[in-house]
């Protein structure tokens, strides 16, 4: 009660709501005169005059300044200190005095909040004014199809909504599903940014470049989007289909997990039947017709995709996902890139450094390396030296460079193994490794050994190349492939049967073009893959530490192994 007492500037006995409401006219006239401090209060008090007593018997100094209570403060004053505040403190704060609550009414407060915690910069009386943000961006970006007077009468009633009800009910009540997340379509996995767009907030699936343009910008349509139709009520309508907007449902399953349902599915459908309906797929997804086509294995991947995919169009769920912590000993930055995967098509994969290893796992998969599993791991201890060019086209060479390598970690590993056997009996120091009969003190070459730290300590210049060209015979679902490289490092690549059948890792090399590209060479099937950096900003997409950054990669690869 003093606490409360003390921010009002009153107390019990002038009127403080919070205990008057509980009592009768005859406990209020008895409250009147009880003092406006309770005990352990006063002796605090008392406690302060007797030093300030004790102090101005020595000599006169500083007069304290006198108390002075928020309510004293002008609104206008008020009103800024509480549009600093956290939206979620503003509903306690109102709870004090009539007073705060009555400014907590103003709406500059929680418009403040929705830009600063959502990024939401739309003005609700423009947009009632003009409609130019409704009627000519969100009809146009997320369903064309609908006229401009059909998609008015859908549209929010933004003339008697406030900032406070946008706060409340649509994004603090959302708040759980904002970021980036992986839907759960068996081997083919997703890639979903729930975001705040405008007064909505829109769940947008991001999909590959049509193959095999990996250097192009990513493509995306909507799945879902919440917004307020009425004051105080949220509604969920699904975006998928052709036939517009339509009722949806959100349910948020439990941390880091919550799922959609369509309610309409005759949305879904097209008059033509399946076999429009696939047309219709296959120039969104690949940007050609099953004529254009000739590969037949192609085609049946194709044909296989469209039937799995279609079982998730009316309920899915979603796992959150984190972009990788970055480190400034990184190589390059990590994040998402696009990659070929020959009759697969492009797929998205997330490159992540975990201390002198990079790894990169699949967001996007398909029914051999299916989503969530690492594709590829680098070692970054081993540096290779390729060739000159000339050498560099003659795939033996290049194969004979890197199982050199393989060879040599193979040796390491039974000398690490050693090692431990060694300290475990007793019979060995561990400053004086023994040495296999094959390395007889030898070291592993320089210009195969490179630190995790980056260019310098591989032995590469920063912003210098080498000439690079494919091997002949190594296929590459992209020509347009750079034609050098600044380093390259032994790594190994997970293949697998159809079906994720018999998975191994298979030796290759990595190779880095600048700090948005990168390669990787699969020796065993000869074959190469071009990955291009997704240039995209993602919010909310942030690990909140390292640890769950790796937990969720061991959650989202369990699901698939």
């Amino acid at each position: 009660m003093a606490v409360c007492a003390r921010l009002c500037g009153v107390g019990p006995s002038r009127g403080c709501r919070r205990r008057q409401q509980r009592r009768g006219p005859a406990e209020t006239a008895a409250a009147d005169s009880e003092p406006d401090t309770d005990p352990e209060e006063e002796r605090i008090e008392a406690g302060a005059a007797a030093v300030a007593g004790a102090q101005g018997g020595r000599g006169a100094g500083p007069q304290p300044p006198p108390r002075c209570s928020l309510l004293e403060l002008p609104p206008e004053l008020l009103v800024e200190i509480f549009a600093s505040l956290p939206g979620t403190d503003l509903p306690s704060l109102a709870q004090v005095c009539t007073k705060f609550r009555r400014i907590l009414h103003t709406d500059t407060i929680w418009r403040r909040r929705c830009r600063e915690e959502y990024g939401v910069c739309e003005n609700l009386r423009k947009l009632d004014i003009t409609g130019v943000s409704c009627r000519d961006v969100y009809a146009k970006r997320i369903n064309p199809r609908v006229k401009s007077g059909r998609f008015m009468k859908i549209l929010p009633d933004y003339e008697h909504m406030e900032y406070r009800d946008v706060y409340t009910c649509l994004l603090h009540r959302y708040r759980h599903i904002l970021g980036l997340w992986q839907p759960d379509i068996g081997p083919y996995g997703g890639l979903l940014n729930v975001v705040v767009d405008g007064l909505f907030i829109i769940g947008w699936m991001y999909l590959p470049p049509h193959d095999p343009h990996v250097d192009d910008p990513m493509r995306f349509k909507p799945l879902f989007r919440v917004h307020l139709m009425e004051r105080k009520s949220a509604t969920v309508e699904c975006m998928y289909g052709h036939r517009g907007p339509h009722n949806g449902h959100i349910q948020i399953v439990k941390k880091d997990e919550f799922s959609t349902k369509c309610n309409q599915t005759d949305h879904h459908r097209m008059s033509g039947g399946r076999q429009e309906e696939f047309r219709t797929w296959l120039r969104e997804e690949w940007g050609r017709t099953l004529e254009d086509i000739f590969h037949e294995h192609m085609q049946e991947l194709i044909l296989m995709k469209f039937i799995y995919t279609s079982q998730y169009d009316n309920c899915l769920t979603y796992r959150r996902i984190y972009l990788p912590p970055s480190h400034p000993d990184d190589l390059i930055r990590p994040g998402l890139f696009k990659g070929t995967y020959g009759s697969h098509g492009l797929e998205i994969v997330m490159l992540s450094f975990h201390g002198k290893r990079a790894r990169g796992t699949k967001i996007t998969g398909d029914p051999n390396i299916p989503a969530g599993q690492q594709t590829v791991e680098i070692d970054l201890r081993h540096r290779i030296q390729l060739p000159d060019v000339e050498s560099l086209r003659n795939f033996s060479e290049l194969s004979r460079l890197v199982l050199d390598v393989r060879e040599q970690l193979r040796q390491e590993q039974q000398q690490e193994s050693g090692l431990e056997d060694g300290e475990a009996g007793g019979r060995q120091s561990p400053r004086e490794p023994q040495r296999g009969p094959a390395q007889p003190g030898a070291e592993l070459p320089a210009e195969k050994v490179g630190e995790a730290g980056g260019a310098e300590a591989a032995g590469a210049q920063p912003g210098q190349g080498q000439p690079f060209v494919l091997p002949v015979g190594v296929s590459s679902r992209n020509e347009d492939y750079p034609r050098t490289c600044r380093m390259c490092f032994y790594g190994t690549g997970l293949i697998a049967g159809h079906g994720f059948t018999s998975p191994e890792r298979t030796p290759g090399v990595f190779i880095l073009f600048d700090e948005d590209r990168f390669g990787f060479i699969w020796l065993e099937l000869k074959s190469f893959s071009l990955y291009s950096r997704v240039q995209a900003t993602f919010r909310n997409a942030e690990a909140p530490s390292p640890q769950a950054f790796e937990e969720m990669l061991k959650n989202i690869q369990s699901l698939t192994s």
